[in-house]
């Protein structure tokens, strides 16, 4: 394969930065590039030195003046809800039963999952999303076209059939060994094929019987270095209905914890109301919280404590996602938009670089993949954003003024979306031009 080198403005993340002023958190490069082969960076820094080293005729792209930073990881959001976004509802449980069973329902059908699923990945790539973790409907055929589709465009996905089987519609039901024994198929026929990770994926313990999840419990110890994703405490109903299905438990979490689900590759999405126990309990499990903000404000959720958790004596790992479709929009600037304005509320402080932290290195740490993902290092795969901060009007007025990077970042969330995003770096191939 031959080389490819891109220049502009190189922003990557070395840790968590602990405030605006933190520049040894990240490396920038105000004319930077990086060299591409075989869909891994191979060489980053100043063009001057990269361009040297690179080969004579290398195929250069000049995405000068724009930003260019590793792909965004969503990190929970649902396949199947494409067509759901946008419904209108009171809460979590009327959503779910008006409008987001029914329409999973469809996903019974091969040619309809197929369809969706090239959608699906159109709009991850038109956001500059290179890598996510999603739900897909309880049929095999979902999960089945969800990791065709990411095999085919050779992007490093995570994905699981939900496990369900109680209620919920006749058509969105499994049994035990019938959630056991197809998740163990898709484990034999996608996990590892490409990039593609399968997690084990309870939907939350509403939709699961004891039996169900002692079935679960047997799929995570049979496969201890796969991810387990599901929900929890979201909402004050869901709280309250789960527990009363669960009697014995303490708490939400302590269901989770009797089937051997906490562990340091479980991935809960939402996790509004832990309680300080909860909160211990996932923190000494190493456990991740995934804050999906827009679906949060959407369905009147609550307002995630990410500052809080963060700064406990016992820390909660967190994530941040877009959590389609009860989430508003595809796009991880978007989220963090939201994210930033329920700190707001709750009196707290989310800057820039923090953000963009979290969209990038941090959730490829909470999904235990940095060592691949998330970075522009040297070994990283080649999953980039290209990032312009003047892409409509108002942003190109407002660049006028804009005098450091975390003001553009802060430009780039506030106001960008999917015309921000110049182009999308799928293991170094440009993959929003070829939508």
């Amino acid at each position: 394969m031959t080389h490819t080198l891109l220049r502009g403005r190189l922003l990557s993340f070395l840790r968590a930065p602990d405030d605006l002023g933190d520049t040894g958190s990240y490396l920038y490069e105000s004319d930077g590039a990086l060299l591409i082969k075989d869909g891994l960076i191979i060489a980053r820094g100043a063009y001057d030195q990269i361009s040297a080293q690179a080969p004579a005729g290398v195929a250069t792209v000049d995405h000068r003046p724009h930003l260019i930073m590793p792909g965004f990881i969503d990190m929970h959001l649902h396949f199947p809800q494409m067509q759901v976004i946008a419904s209108y509802a009171a809460n979590l449980l009327e959503w779910l039963n008006t409008y987001t069973f029914p329409e999973e329902c469809r996903f019974v059908e091969s040619a309809h999952a197929e369809r969706i699923a090239g959608h699906f990945y159109d709009e991850l790539v038109r956001h500059g999303t290179t890598t996510a973790v999603a739900y897909c409907s309880v049929h095999k055929t979902s999960a089945d076209a969800f990791f065709a589709e990411a095999l085919k465009r050779s992007m490093r996905m995570v994905g699981g059939k939900v496990m369900m089987d109680r209620n919920a519609p006749q058509g969105l039901l499994d049994t035990p060994q019938m959630g056991y024994d197809e998740t163990r198929q898709i484990i034999a026929e996608w996990h590892g094929k490409g990039r593609n990770h399968v997690a084990i994926t309870p939907r939350f313990a509403i939709t699961s019987t004891p039996a169900q999840m002692e079935a679960t419990q047997a799929l995570a110890r049979e496969f201890p270095d796969l991810h387990i994703q599901t929900h929890l405490s979201e909402n004050h109903d869901e709280i309250k209905f789960t527990c009363e299905l669960y009697p014995e438990a303490i708490d939400y979490t302590d269901i989770y914890a009797r089937y051997g689900l906490l562990g340091d590759k479980t991935l809960f999405g939402h996790c509004i109301y832990l309680s300080d126990r909860e909160a211990d309990a996932m923190s000494e499990a190493g456990s991740v919280a995934v804050h999906c903000p827009t679906s949060n404000l959407f369905l009147g959720s609550g307002l995630f404590p990410l500052k809080a958790l963060a700064r406990r004596e016992k820390p909660v790992r967190i994530g941040v996602a877009t959590d389609i479709g009860g989430g508003s929009s595809y796009s991880m600037l978007r989220t963090m938009d939201e994210a930033y304005k329920i700190q707001q509320l709750l009196g707290e402080r989310l800057n820039p670089l923090e953000s963009y932290y979290l969209m990038t290195l941090g959730n490829a740490r909470s999904l235990s993949l940095a060592d691949r993902i998330g970075t522009l290092d040297v070994g990283s795969e080649a999953d980039i954003v290209v990032l312009n901060a003047a892409a409509t009007p108002a942003m190109a007025l407002k660049m006028e003024v804009v005098k450091t990077l975390p003001e553009e970042l802060f430009l780039l969330q506030t106001l960008g979306d999917d015309r921000a995003i110049v182009e999308t770096y799928v293991a170094g191939v440009a993959a929003k031009s070829a939508i």
